[in-house]
């Protein structure tokens, strides 16, 4: 291989490994039953326990040692490169990740534990990962800080399709009423587009976090395909800033279409296009995306839940550089 050819496969390579990732590659090992799920997502939602992965990136990007955090375990650090493995009964994920591509390791950490009182809470934050190697490398990817219920394939192993590396979401029974949580916030900057390829281009309007919980009632056709209808949701934008907390902060479950509610927007529609939407593993063991076909009933019974906070609303490499999203103490209410 040229070496012109070999950078440029490693340019588009630490592109992906820096790309706000929003989906999954195998559902979590756990029981479906309502309680279990709601205590194993409320029970870790006070994220005061953390866990860090310290991980030596390749020479080639500069060999530096990065940090992983997750919020399980206790503070303490590892020296690894070994894929995440979650506990048995967590739920949660960041999407803090390690890549390992034609032998180049990279990573990614876009959430970080803060000091809260006695414990700890969740940052999360959109800002520009550079990568800069004297003669080869010279790049800025706009990253978005995230955290969901689900899991997250470690390590990447390629640059193909990347909005089909997590899996949002749990198998569940039950009709919450809420999700509820304390937040601050530092939100509304300038949506910034840095894709690796091109310089950082400010976009000239601003960007807001987000919290989506939904429910969903899915089944699989003979083909393989998995359908989805909406059944419930809770899902809202922050668009205030906030220098003190906001304790007990709850957003409502709406059942049924809400297309017609006064509250209603499009960033509430459902997930129809494949560059957004949400990927399963379904009865073959393919990867597919959710078909998400339409509003179910008030009354409908879901079998899967949803829930993810994003520091930034935008698609993958567009963002609020600078904005900031403070969670703890989540709950599922039902």
């Amino acid at each position: 291989m040229c070496c012109k050819h070999k950078y440029e496969t490693m340019r588009r390579t630490i592109v992906l490994f820096l790309t706000a990732f929003f989906t999954m590659s195998a559902s979590p090992a756990f029981s479906s039953a309502q309680e279990n799920v709601v205590e194993a997502i409320n029970s870790y939602g006070t994220f005061d326990r953390w866990s860090v992965r310290e991980v030596k990136e390749s020479g080639l990007i500069g060999g530096n040692v990065r940090q992983l955090f997750e919020f399980y375990g206790d503070y303490g650090s590892v020296r690894t490169k070994e894929p995440y493995v979650a506990p048995k009964g967590y739920l949660w994920r960041t999407n803090n990740v390690l890549a390992i591509v034609a032998g180049v390791t990279k990573t990614n950490n876009t959430v970080y534990p803060e000091k809260r009182g006695d414990g700890y809470c969740a940052r999360l934050e959109t800002h520009v990962e550079a990568v800069k190697v004297l003669g080869m490398i010279n790049m800025d990817v706009t990253c978005q800080g995230a955290m969901f219920i689900g899991a997250l394939e470690e390590p990447i192993k390629d640059t193909k399709a990347p909005m089909t590396k997590v899996l949002y979401g749990v198998p569940f029974e039950g009709r919450p009423s809420a999700v509820t949580f304390d937040y601050k916030a530092e939100v509304g900057h300038e949506v910034v587009r840095g894709t690796g390829f091109s310089p950082l281009k400010p976009q000239g309007y601003p960007d807001y976090p987000l919290v989506y919980m939904v429910l969903q009632k899915r089944w699989e056709d003979g083909d393989g395909n998995v359908h989805a209808l909406r059944v419930g949701s809770a899902i809202h934008r922050f668009e205030e800033s906030t220098t003190d907390w906001t304790d007990g902060f709850r957003v409502e479950v709406k059942y049924g279409d809400i297309t017609s509610e006064p509250f209603y927007k499009d960033y509430m529609g459902l997930k129809t296009d494949p560059d957004t939407a949400f990927y399963c593993i379904n009865g073959k063991g393919e990867k597919v995306m959710v078909q998400e076909e339409g509003w179910a009933a008030p009354d409908e019974e879901p079998n899967y839940l949803i829930l993810t906070f994003i520091a930034s609303s935008e698609r993958a490499f567009y963002g609020g550089v600078g904005n900031i999203l403070w969670i703890d103490n989540v709950k599922v209410e039902m």
